[in-house]
């Protein structure tokens, strides 16, 4: 909670209160936003990416901080699962995958709805992981059928790499090979994707399991209404949905604080759209911020920006619709 500190205005009263004088520890809530980090990258060292994203829960939730308070839910801080060497040639990648599908699963349980800071993007098979034992459970007691998740990866890579062991380049493959061992359909929208940063081996698997995708060039100002109908297409068959934003989906000069910056990216514009789009679909369950890397940030542009788009589906998945609406009335 020391992290939560930043500037006050008193003179302004309640309507002048920012992010750090209203969150709290995260103790016997059951309603609200719980903020949880993943403070690793062993993933992205795994993947031979450049290391630094260990520290990005730091700083983001330094950036958060003196965010305007808008939102009425609760907002929590469940703390970090770091990730720890375990002996010589462990470096304790999947125990903290673990952990992380563990703490999830609690918080969903009670009610909450997680928002996970990373870290390397090793974190989405530790958060789909979390999220499908919630749904197991609930499908197991009640006798449903195989619930539709639908993962939304803004990401300018796959990440469904084939290899002997699990890294940040690995998680959605890993995600379908679980999804067949339980017997669920594997659903997967990856939106961003650079034809120059995927082999043709990795489009092929993705043809194979039927992803939904759609390339960075496809993505322009002129395409703005198609993607978002693509999106809205991929939304409508889904029971539950999954979000997870890796920040090199940007380009970089919006995002230069990851380990593998775009030449590219997708504007910040549109992918605030998608991501308003999901956050008010009323079926995401989970969210999460991948790959800041604030040791390779510029003046803090990157951790801005996760932050604004954390900011972004708090406020969409927590206040209701008019109120946003009467706060964007002029005069």
């Amino acid at each position: 909670m020391a992290a939560w500190q930043g500037r006050i205005d008193d003179a302004e009263g309640d309507l002048g209160r920012r992010w750090h004088q209203a969150v709290k520890p995260l103790a016997a809530e059951s309603e609200g936003i719980a903020f949880l980090g993943f403070a690793c990258d062993a993933g992205v060292a795994r993947n031979h990416g450049r290391t630094g994203a260990s520290a990005g829960p730091a700083a983001i939730r330094a950036m958060l901080c003196n965010m305007p308070l808008r939102n009425r839910a609760g907002l929590f801080d469940a703390g970090d699962v770091r990730c720890r060497p375990l002996a010589a040639g462990d470096d304790g990648l999947e125990q903290a995958q673990e952990a992380l599908a563990s703490c999830l699963d609690g918080l969903l349980e009670r009610g909450l709805f997680p928002v996970v800071l990373g870290g390397g993007h090793e974190m989405a098979y530790g958060s789909f992981s979390g999220l499908a034992r919630q749904l197991a459970r609930t499908q197991a007691v009640e006798g449903k059928p195989a619930p539709r998740i639908g993962i939304i990866n803004l990401d300018a890579h796959f990440d469904l790499r084939m290899a002997d062991r699990g890294s940040s380049g690995t998680p959605f493959r890993q995600i379908a090979e679980d999804c067949t061992a339980r017997g669920w359909p594997f659903h997967y929208c990856c939106l961003g994707v650079s034809e120059f940063a995927n082999t043709e081996a990795l489009f092929a698997r993705a043809r194979s399991l039927g992803v939904v995708w759609r390339r960075d060039v496809d993505m322009g100002a002129a395409q703005y209404g198609q993607t978002l109908y693509e999106l809205a297409t991929f939304m409508a068959g889904m029971d539950h949905l999954y979000l997870t934003v890796c920040l090199d989906v940007l380009p970089a000069s919006v995002a230069p604080g990851v380990s593998a910056p775009a030449a590219r990216g997708v504007a910040l514009e549109l992918i605030e759209s998608i991501v308003e789009a999901v956050a008010r679909s009323g079926r995401l369950r989970l969210a999460d911020i991948a790959e800041m890397n604030p040791g390779l940030d510029i003046d803090q542009h990157t951790a801005r920006v996760a932050a604004r788009l954390v900011a972004g589906i708090v406020e969409c998945v927590s206040s209701p619709a008019d109120a946003i609406a009467s706060r964007n009335d002029g005069p």
